[in-house]
């Protein structure tokens, strides 16, 4: 009975062989669909005007509003400062009401007016809770000041519309709002240097009462 002969391998064949068969497995599937990053930015447009001009962003729809503002239209009047809506710093004007910006996100304000410190008035032209603020000395850092103003200026557009700061408050009975009263409604924006009696007092005179 004839012997079967047995196939001649060298160690080389072997270990070039071996090598293919790794590559071969490891090489993805030119079928198989990719796996979306989770990690990717989900981006949506959003339109609204800012400071009497038309603006339209492309943003991670995590953005806030501050963020859009500062980093993307460079409206750096608007400040940082705690970013959990405890200071003030970053108060801006949206639709005739002042709103905390580092609480909102921008893609949440389609087709809102949105008014900055930039907005109010400019160095040769100031608006005049701007230059109250200046002649009573209404701030000292001054990083608190943009929002400090534009709080300022809500507040006695809340005053003239009726709008009370809190449930006990009835304008009817009291239309001269005391500095009390100012300060209540000022609370959400904190001065780290202490100025709040010159901010009162340049309130009170743009709004042409006396503390």
């Amino acid at each position: 009975m004839p012997q079967l002969e047995t196939p001649s391998i060298s160690r080389r064949d072997l270990m070039a062989a071996s090598a293919a068969s790794v590559a071969a497995s490891a090489a993805p599937l030119s079928t198989e669909a990719a796996v979306p990053d989770p990690q990717a930015p989900v981006l949506a447009k959003v339109s609204f005007e800012v400071n009497g001009q038309a603006q339209t962003l492309e943003l991670d729809t995590r953005t806030t509003l501050l963020d859009a503002l500062r980093e993307h239209l460079k409206l750096t009047g608007t400040k940082k400062g705690c970013d959990h809506g405890q200071c003030g710093a970053c108060t801006v004007i949206v639709d005739g009401r002042r709103i905390n910006a580092c609480l909102t996100l921008a893609v949440m304000h389609e087709g809102d007016r949105v008014t900055t410190i930039e907005g109010l008035g400019s160095p040769d032209r100031l608006h005049p809770m701007q230059a109250a603020f200046v002649k009573h000395d209404g701030y000292q850092c001054g990083y608190c000041t943009p929002g400090q103003i534009c709080s300022a200026v809500a507040v006695l557009d809340e005053i003239k519309a009726g709008i009370p700061s809190h449930a006990s408050l009835d304008l009817t009975a009291a239309p001269e709002v005391s500095s009390d009263e100012l300060r209540e409604r000022m609370s959400g924006n904190i001065c780290r240097c202490g100025a709040y009696s010159n901010i009162v007092e340049a309130i009170t005179e743009v709004a042409g009462r006396t503390a």
